[in-house]
């Protein structure tokens, strides 16, 4: 057998399978943000009032667990619509608060743009330059372990200074997650797509949620 021809083989399986991926994490993204959205304005509709901290740190992490043990299952595809689904729920009441602001409908709109620029610009810098951005993972890890303990001090102990400074944090954490998880998976660091979804649209939820906030405080009077 010539060596050649069976690396070349294993090198566009390996694209292939890449590709795969890519292609499927980036759809499924897309309907999870879809659903999500679409919980969240049934959330504001119905006037839900926010579940509380408690609750939502456990469905995020219980869901977050079952997705992750069943994520070569088809019952991983539910559990990610599960997740993303409750995280939409839970931004409906938030959305609703800004949007009773007098310039809420502003605020939001300008996190929501803010929020697909950087995604956007930042997915296609890898994309485009196939940079390796596998080496800033254990930073990202204790930078975010220690951003959400600070999150939350700053709810426990009421300090809206440190949550601001929380939320500027989140935001650089965020695009950094970002870069790393798209470089992930065009490296082949990651080969599943529903965890890439996931990694993806946490970042996603966590980075317009940072700006929200920025955007609230920097726009009121």
């Amino acid at each position: 057998m010539n060596p050649n021809v069976t690396t070349l083989s294993r090198s566009q399986s390996a694209v292939s399978s890449t590709n795969k991926v890519v292609r499927n994490t980036y759809m499924l993204l897309s309907m999870t943000l879809a659903f999500a959205a679409l919980t969240a304005g049934a959330a504001m509709a119905l006037g839900l009032p926010h579940p509380g901290i408690i609750l939502t740190l456990v469905g995020y992490y219980g869901l977050l667990f079952l997705t992750t043990k069943f994520r070569n299952s088809g019952l991983g595809i539910a559990f990610v619509f599960g997740l993303t689904g409750f995280m939409g729920y839970t931004l409906g009441p938030i959305l609703s608060a800004y949007l009773a602001m007098p310039n809420g409908a502003q605020v939001v709109m300008m996190a929501m743009g803010g929020t697909a620029a950087i995604f956007l610009g930042l997915s296609a810098y890898v994309m485009t330059t196939r940079k390796d951005f596998s080496f800033m993972g254990g930073f990202l890890m204790v930078g975010i372990l220690v951003a959400f303990l600070a999150g939350l001090g700053a709810i426990f102990f009421h300090m809206p200074g440190l949550s601001l400074a929380v939320s500027a944090m989140f935001v650089l954490l965020m695009s950094g997650l970002i870069l790393y998880e798209t470089s992930n998976i065009i490296h082949g660091g990651e080969t599943n797509y529903i965890m890439a979804t996931v990694t993806l649209f946490v970042a996603i939820f966590n980075l317009f949620t940072s700006l929200l906030q920025l955007l609230g405080v920097a726009s009121n009077d």
